[in-house]
């Protein structure tokens, strides 16, 4: 009985070990996402840089558009941004914010000093938008095809490559679906 004691931290060590070893292996931007496939989540909240101006969850239906979750207190969001601006000044996506818990005039200063790629940015600062998208961080940026359903989210920032690899051949994908729909 004392010889298999003593072996019980040596087996609870590899275990630990095979677990840990196991979770170094897992991609922490492929977090799954209930909402893929889903309509975008109804809401109604004010319009970043016009308070009066209340937007729905039907503003967000007609073109393939992103969603892009940020904030003047996200680091990574500031990387991001210059793709961003590139991104909108393509023409090929509609891009939309929503500015994350955060403040107002912060928010608005930030997009006048480093330009504003949106649309129009939702302002979520108590984050019941972001809750409901199941964000945990920012930057996530949502696709949302068409028809207002939710093709994929990406946690992390944007840049050259995700864009490339990751968004650029859905949004292919999701233009075919939509010139088969129009023929």
């Amino acid at each position: 009985m004392n010889k298999i004691i003593r072996f019980i931290p040596l087996i609870l060590f590899i275990s630990l070990g095979i677990i840990l070893y196991r979770g170094l292996a897992l991609n922490p931007q492929a977090l799954p996402s209930a909402l893929v496939g889903q309509k975008m989540p109804e809401f109604v909240l004010t319009q970043l840089l016009k308070p009066k101006v209340m937007l729905t969850e039907k503003d967000l239906v007609g073109d393939i558009k992103l969603l892009n979750v940020w904030g003047t207190w996200c680091v990574y969001c500031k990387y991001e941004h210059p793709y961003l601006v590139d991104i909108a000044q393509s023409g090929r996506v509609a891009l939309y914010g929503l500015n994350y818990k955060d403040d107002r005039d912060d928010a608005r200063q930030w997009l006048k000093d480093y330009q504003d790629p949106y649309q129009f940015s939702i302002f979520d600062p108590l984050g019941k938008l972001g809750i409901e998208l199941g964000v945990t961080a920012a930057p996530e940026t949502f696709v949302i095809d068409h028809k207002g359903i939710i093709r994929m989210k990406h946690v992390g920032p944007i840049d050259g490559k995700v864009w490339q690899e990751k968004f650029l051949p859905l949004i292919i994908t999701l233009e075919n679906e939509l010139k088969g729909e129009t023929s």
